[in-house]
């Protein structure tokens, strides 16, 4: 079928997102259950009349049981976030928890004295569960990526095509000398007895300068690995963000071959079967060398 930009566009869609989309409650258990017994040790601390004699039983028994704090913040310092102390000099945030009066100004400043002594929370680990869903949304972004893989793995599954997922370009030296410096890792790689297809794969509901910056990108790259015989570059990208990158899109879309939204991306699936494709002879051996490989 002759490539049409307008019908590619007008084939967009709107959502990747189902409802398990929003929050990965798994990973946010598990979060949770890494410091819970640290959160119920800082338990104590709620209702406190004197802050500062809870903290130093607190200290006295387990000092540690301080370094999850930064959470209490909806902050993931892991040594590397700088605030200003009172008296405005620049401290890492974890350094505040190595002493009862770091702790104690930490508690004060940011206000959480006054949140223990009230009461207006009444349990750290259902208060964390709560700061750690909200810290989730920040993961979307990257989720939605990861669910445009899901489909397109699904697609594959479906008409029994096989592939591997995230490998590196460096595995074929004809690629990485037209690659040069620039190591890739493709979402995505299909051989067939004919042809390799080196595959990217995204997803972008709204627009925004990195889908200028990926379609220039995949215009540099496609041409490069289109140049070495037996490879083909494959992108498969959908979502209505591209309509805020249009000309991008379209310039890119003029110059890769191989391009496919959800919609089309049949043709390209009509296309790998008219070969066949065992990625080895024996599909056991290919098992046993990368546990990446699914079939």
């Amino acid at each position: 079928m002759a490539k049409d930009f307008q019908r590619f566009m007008s084939q967009l869609q709107e959502t990747n997102q189902t409802l398990d989309f929003f929050c990965d409650f798994k990973k946010i258990s598990q979060n949770v259950e890494n410091i819970k017994l640290s959160l119920c040790i800082l338990n104590s601390l709620i209702g406190a009349k004197d802050m500062r004699s809870a903290v130093e039983t607190i200290w006295n028994r387990d000092k540690t049981a301080f370094n999850v704090m930064d959470i209490l913040i909806a902050v993931r310092s892991e040594g590397k976030k700088v605030v200003l102390d009172k008296i405005g000099n620049c401290v890492v945030l974890d350094s505040m928890f190595k002493s009862v009066d770091g702790v104690m100004e930490f508690l004060d400043d940011t206000g959480l004295t006054e949140i223990f002594q009230s009461r207006r929370i009444t349990n750290l680990v259902d208060y964390v569960f709560g700061i750690e869903t909200g810290l989730d949304t920040n993961a979307r972004k990257n989720r939605s990526g990861h669910v445009m893989e899901g489909i397109v793995k699904h697609i594959f599954d479906n008409n029994n095509i096989k592939y591997r997922q995230e490998v590196y370009s460096s595995e074929w030296p004809e690629i990485t000398k037209v690659l040069g410096d620039d190591e890739k890792r493709f979402d995505f790689v299909v051989k067939t007895t004919g042809k390799t297809y080196l595959i990217e794969v995204n997803f972008y509901s709204s627009g925004g300068s990195k889908l200028n910056e990926v379609a220039r990108a995949y215009t540099d790259l496609a041409p490069k690995i289109n140049s070495v015989s037996g490879f083909e570059f494959v992108w498969i990208t959908d979502g209505i963000g591209w309509k805020s990158a249009r000309n991008k899109l379209q310039e890119a879309y003029n110059n890769i071959p191989s391009i496919y939204n959800l919609t089309d991306i049949s043709d390209f699936v009509d296309q790998i079967e008219k070969w066949q494709y065992p990625l080895t002879s024996n599909p056991q051996t290919t098992i046993s060398q990368s546990s990446r490989v699914i079939v």
